[in-house]
């Protein structure tokens, strides 16, 4: 390996001498006791556990228990969401161009088109602007991401899906505690999708949930999960004995377990002490990096709470003195996890070749795409990690 082949070292020694790694999920003996009662039990697919993580999920989120579905994933959340509402071919799902794949696959994997609208540039939401502009005939729904936990300008979309007669899916991945003028995230559109998967502020390892408007989609969503099999049909080997089931149509395998449940039930009884800890987190690293040459997140707008799911910085390097990759390679070198959230949708390969999409048609979402890194941000997080991350921040940044 010659000089030009070896990996560039950072000239600082790293600031810990463990890896801190991102997004790394405080789970307590709660959660533990549950899980071994629930193998104990002998029941660790879809059951009473995750009845009971539903119902509590809708005390939560202020609906009735009949409006929630518990999932294996967000995805599964977003993909059922859209097949109850019977989008298809010729169909055009309007969503950001800044976002996670899963936004947009959904939308593909339900047959319809998705179409991309370019974010503001202060908040990184879609733009509603940017909606308005890309409505056609076409046009079924409206997809917004509450990226980071910030809340999206509901009011505005959800005026122009009124005005358009369109459904509004929210992807509330990173929003299971934001809220816009008073009402939850994920009660505002038609379907409200979210996600417990291992870096969120609710873990279930993999998990999703839907809310819906009604008792007749959530029926069907939750007939789609198990193999388009008829109601209630996981009760057939239960204790009141057995019972006959009918496919109803061709469904998927998207049910939650048991198992994950257990989990699930204990970290959301903890939600808003968690959100508490990140908020102070997220806070301190607002006040750390005032100074530095890179661009913080907004602060939360009025009437709104953010759910503080990721903590983003934006490193221009003309300005920072060190570009975004180099900044990822550097903190990795300093022990600290850190992730990217998100390269614009049009940036990958496969949304360029299959729809002709181009990065800079959407010039905020590639900004962004190209200068944003994530950094540690989770309940877990002792006092001494967060000032090895602003150690670490800082070193880079000056």
């Amino acid at each position: 390996m010659n000089d030009e082949t070896k990996p560039k070292r950072s000239k600082f020694e790293p600031v810990r001498s463990d890896f801190l790694v991102f997004g790394s999920p405080q789970i307590e003996q709660a959660e533990i006791d549950e899980v071994l009662a629930t193998m104990c039990s002998g029941w660790l697919g879809t059951g009473p556990k995750v009845a009971r993580f539903e119902g509590d999920f809708a005390r939560y989120k202020q609906v009735d228990p009949s409006f929630v579905a518990a999932l294996n994933s967000c995805t599964a959340a977003l993909h059922l969401s859209l097949r109850a509402a019977n989008f298809g071919p010729g169909d055009e799902v309007i969503t950001t161009a800044l976002t996670f794949c899963a936004t947009v696959n959904a939308i593909i994997h339900a047959g319809a088109t998705p179409v991309l609208a370019d974010v503001n540039a202060h908040t990184m939401n879609i733009d509603p602007n940017a909606i308005e502009a890309h409505i056609s005939p076409k046009t079924r729904a409206i997809l917004p991401v509450h990226l980071a936990g910030r809340a999206c300008d509901m009011a505005a979309i959800m005026e122009i899906a009124e005005r358009h007669n369109l459904l509004v899916i929210e992807d509330c991945a990173h929003a299971i505690e934001t809220e816009y003028r008073d009402r939850k995230a994920g009660t505002i559109g038609d379907f409200g999708c979210f996600s417990f998967y291992v870096t969120k502020n609710v873990v279930t390892g993999e998990g999703g949930m839907v809310i819906a408007r009604n008792t007749a989609d959530i029926k069907r969503i939750k007939s789609l999960a198990l193999h388009g099999l008829s109601k209630d049909a996981w009760k057939r080997f239960s204790d009141s004995g057995y019972k006959h089931y009918r496919v109803e149509e061709c469904g998927f395998k998207y049910n939650m377990m048991d198992l994950q449940a257990a989990i699930g039930i204990h970290q959301l009884a903890r939600v808003d002490e968690n959100w508490e800890r990140r908020r102070v987190v997220w806070n301190h690293y607002q006040e750390a990096f005032r100074q530095l040459p890179v661009s913080r997140p907004p602060e939360p707008a009025p009437d709104t709470r953010h759910a503080h799911h990721l903590y983003t910085l934006l490193i221009d390097e003309e300005a920072a003195g060190i570009s975004r990759d180099a900044f990822l390679d550097a903190m990795t070198q300093q022990n600290i996890g850190v992730g990217v959230h998100y390269l614009s949708i049009p940036e990958h390969p496969y949304y360029r070749q299959t729809f002709g999409w181009r990065a800079e048609d959407y010039p905020n979402a590639m900004r962004i795409g190209q200068q944003t890194v994530s950094l540690p941000l989770s309940a877990k997080l002792t006092d001494t990690d967060v000032e090895d991350v602003v150690r670490a921040v800082r070193r880079l940044c000056n």
